[in-house]
């Protein structure tokens, strides 16, 4: 990721839809440093190469990248599950998303340079309907606009 001025660049992506191969070189090209691990559940067999146990070690061998877990920007199980069952269209979903995270104050309890060269994960193909694009648009309004935010599909 070249890097602009004061900005901060950052990239999203989500794991679904892409073949293992696909992935890392989207990884690789986009020259993220950083994955940041936002899901609410990474240990699931349906993650495949994405699994939390193997993904430091594919991003270390494969794109030189480090892997850091990110809690405090993955949504609340009961949250992401009454949107999964249908109970909350998805602008319900994104306003109590956002809502959420900042009551846990994350803008002040994250540091604006350690998604310097990063890459939010997730599972959804796209970034519209998922709570990665969300989180950065949350912190980039917190943070003047400094992330310049580029989603890798």
């Amino acid at each position: 990721m070249k890097r602009e001025n004061n900005a901060v660049p950052v990239a999203t992506v989500g794991f679904t839809g892409k073949t293992a191969q696909e992935f890392f070189d989207l990884l690789k090209n986009a020259e993220v440093q950083t994955v940041l691990d936002i899901r609410l559940s990474n240990t699931s067999q349906l993650a495949g190469f994405a699994k939390k146990q193997d993904l430091p070690f594919f991003l270390d061998k494969l794109c030189g990248a480090a892997y850091r877990e990110m809690p405090e920007l993955a949504p609340e199980p009961d949250l992401f599950k009454r949107y999964k069952a249908k109970e909350l269209t998805w602008d319900d979903f994104a306003d109590a998303y956002v809502e959420l995270i900042a009551r846990r104050r994350v803008e002040s309890s994250l540091d604006v340079d350690l998604f310097r060269s990063a890459c939010l994960l997730c599972s959804e193909h796209l970034p519209h309907r998922c709570h990665r694009r969300l989180a950065l648009e949350y912190l980039n309004s917190r943070w003047n606009s400094r992330l310049k935010i580029t989603h890798l599909s």
